[in-house]
């Protein structure tokens, strides 16, 4: 794999990263200033994971059609964009629109894992999906703390302008690097046959899902994924009420935390996963991920009562079997499936965790609601420990 193309998507991943996490400290309190109420501001959030549900298999399967490449450099010039609309929204309306064009914008994720499942070996694949991952992991590290630095300063009268601002140049950047080292990872001998039909973007594959039916294990990693997605994103947008109503902890420890998760993230995914991969491979460190996280939220809902150290424990535990998790499941696909269909694949299972991401805080915010501090955490720690039940029924990869 030519080092460029893998940098251009770290780089790709990175900033989209980067680019949400610089609208978290502001984004609720814009929307409030906008007019919106409490529970529209934390709309925003939902529809940006909506809109990547109905749009992440659409570029997977187009980019099974006509490549990899124009699908990525459309993605990161719509994601600069959108950024621009949202340093310029003057009212509500504008900046849900915003959201939703950046939602579909950034949903190019199932793509580049698809470019890395094209152009790596079976068995160098993980290690490839982990710098992904590491992209993730130190784009939300440095996000929150960028944007709300930058926030503090009002342009044009808002204060989210600048950052979003800031985002957009990171993207333009992003783009060149893209038209000038990435080149197309999917010949075409190996697209899919409908390329030179008519284009259907239907918002369920049915296609897709029949696809992945004739792969067994495939339909199993996808639940699997669903579940983990859902109750981790869960834990994340109460992750602040709970330091605070737990521990009294301020908003600067909070982000602190936050950073901790980040840096498991780094660490994992961009330094050990391909070692741990080659030693173990998919199906063990799925496992293991699977049994980090239901540890984790066990402890988390514990800390209530043991203080801290034990929070700040569980938090990298975790953060530690999230960063594990899903290299493991997007390597298994890939190595599951044809190249013809590798895209179409992975977008099913980002649009799966795209609706996780939107559904899971609504759950998890009923049950923090109603039941307490630690009961939430209990019950996705079991959930996460029933699902270790399918992985030895996973089909032994070659």
């Amino acid at each position: 794999m030519r080092r460029a193309s893998l940098g251009t998507l770290f780089l790709t991943v990175f900033l989209d990263l980067v680019g949400f996490g610089l609208i978290i400290p502001f984004l609720p309190s814009m929307a409030r200033d906008l007019g919106a109420s409490d529970f529209v501001a934390a709309a925003l959030a939902a529809c940006y994971s909506l809109m990547q549900f109905l749009t992440v298999p659409v570029w997977g399967r187009i980019s099974d059609r006509v490549g990899r490449r124009p699908v990525l450099v459309w993605s990161i010039a719509a994601s600069a964009m959108g950024m621009v609309f949202l340093g310029l929204a003057q009212s509500l309306t504008t900046v849900f629109l915003a959201r939703l064009w950046s939602g579909a914008a950034t949903a190019n994720i199932a793509v580049a894992q698809a470019y890395i499942a094209d152009v790596t070996p079976p068995r160098e694949r993980a290690k490839g999906m982990g710098i992904l991952g590491m992209g993730f992991g130190l784009g939300f590290m440095i996000g929150p703390f960028i944007g709300g630095e930058l926030a503090r300063f009002h342009v044009v009268g808002h204060q989210g302008t600048l950052p979003a601002f800031v985002s957009a140049g990171l993207s333009v950047v992003n783009l060149l690097f893209a038209l000038r080292y990435l080149p197309e990872s999917l010949p075409v001998e190996k697209r899919s046959e409908k390329t030179q039909k008519a284009l259907r973007l239907a918002i369920v594959d049915l296609g897709a899902l029949r696809e992945v039916g004739k792969y067994p294990g495939v339909g199993m990693i996808l639940v699997i994924a669903f579940n983990s997605i859902f109750w981790f994103a869960g834990a994340q947008s109460i992750f602040r009420l709970f330091t605070l109503d737990a521990f009294q902890m301020n908003v600067e420890n909070t982000g602190r935390v936050l950073g901790l998760v980040g840096l498991v993230a780094v660490i994992v995914q961009g330094g050990l996963i391909g070692k741990l991969n080659r030693r173990f491979g998919e199906t063990k460190l799925l496992f293991a991920a699977l049994v980090l996280m239901a540890i984790g939220f066990a402890l988390q809902g514990l800390s209530v009562n043991l203080g801290v150290p034990m929070f700040l424990v569980a938090t990298a535990v975790t953060a530690m079997g999230t960063a594990l998790h899903m290299p493991s499941v997007s390597s298994y696909i890939s190595r599951r499936v044809g190249p013809e269909v590798q895209g179409a694949t992975l977008g099913l299972m980002q649009s799966a965790g795209a609706l996780a991401r939107a559904s899971g805080p609504l759950v998890w915010g009923l049950l923090y609601g109603n039941l307490g501090l630690r009961v939430p955490f209990f019950i996705a720690a079991a959930a996460l420990a029933t699902l270790l039940v399918a992985i030895p029924r996973l089909p032994r990869l070659g």
